[in-house]
């Protein structure tokens, strides 16, 4: 996938603004949650960028800043329509999960439309960064993740500096309150594995003993498939959910899988994936089961 933009004549800039598509889609990713989603952003920055004058590109020296300013406004706005949106969606919204590297690799997916993958696209961070206000997200991503300085932030989100700090502050107050903190990679992959165990013993005491006693199950089918439509709550529900979906006859397949929140799991269909499960791991035990089955989120791994 290129950037598809009825362009003149290549400019003296033009090499440098096409080798920060991949700068540009992981910015909007960590911003907006979902791969199509960054995917248009970037295009609508492109689209801004070719509209200029020659001679108004020309004058841009670095051309990286002013696309991230651009692309970060862009994002700011979806952001701020994705309110009206989410409210429509059809049950729980999770971010979208990505393949691993290795997967990535397996599909020679171009490189140009790879997502950097680490910390800052975990599922447990992206749902906090979904609970955060926009202009906190986007302070958030262009500081935190990308370092940008507080002065070039204030002109994207239209702010003083300090009122950018505060942002700042609150978002990382967000993060730092969520129960999935200061848990190895390790750790997390052996709860997953006791989880699995537990799950497929089918024993319902078995699997209420992983499960932290306030564990969250949200399932996100965006209304193309069958998924709870609203999150389940606490140990016992969270148990029986679970089992329920276990032992219901399908010709669904559940295999382990490296994600980048650590161990998890991908539910196989004829050949395709049509279900990725990350865990949410804190002191020990599953504090939180997401669980992606929308179609459009899958297409990545697929």
């Amino acid at each position: 996938m290129g950037v598809t933009t009825n362009q003149p004549d290549e400019g003296a800039n033009d090499a440098d603004v096409l080798g920060e598509r991949r700068h540009l889609l992981n910015l909007a990713f960590r911003m907006l949650g979902t791969f199509a989603e960054a995917e248009d952003a970037v295009q609508e920055t492109y689209a801004r960028w070719y509209r200029m004058s020659q001679a108004d590109r020309d004058e841009i020296n670095v051309p990286r800043a002013w696309l991230t300013r651009v692309a970060s406004r862009v994002c700011l706005d979806v952001l701020d329509s994705a309110r009206a949106r989410r409210e429509r969606y059809v049950g729980p919204w999770l971010p979208e999960p990505l393949p691993t590297r290795d997967f990535i690799r397996a599909a020679e997916v171009d490189p140009l439309d790879r997502v950097t993958l680490d910390d800052s696209v975990s599922t447990a961070l992206l749902v906090v960064l979904e609970s955060m206000t926009p202009a906190e997200r986007v302070v958030f991503v262009l500081h935190d993740v990308f370092a940008l300085p507080f002065g070039e932030i204030a002109e994207v989100v239209g702010r003083s500096q300090a009122a950018c700090r505060q942002l700042a502050t609150s978002a990382r107050r967000r993060v730092s309150e969520t129960r999935n903190q200061h848990v190895t990679r390790a750790q997390h992959d052996d709860v997953v594995r006791a989880f699995s165990a537990a799950a497929t013993s089918g024993q319902l005491d078995q699997l209420i003993a992983v499960l932290d006693p306030d564990v969250v199950l949200r399932s996100d089918g965006g209304g193309f498939v069958t998924a709870a439509r609203n999150p389940v709550v606490g140990a016992d529900r969270v148990g029986r959910f679970l089992l329920g979906i276990i032992t219901k006859p399908s010709n669904i397949t559940v295999a382990e899988l490296q994600t980048n929140d650590g161990l998890a799991f991908a539910m196989w269909e004829d050949g395709r994936i049509v279900g990725v499960v990350n865990l949410g791991v804190a002191d020990s035990v599953v504090s939180d089961v997401w669980m992606v089955l929308n179609p459009e989120k899958l297409l990545l791994w697929n």
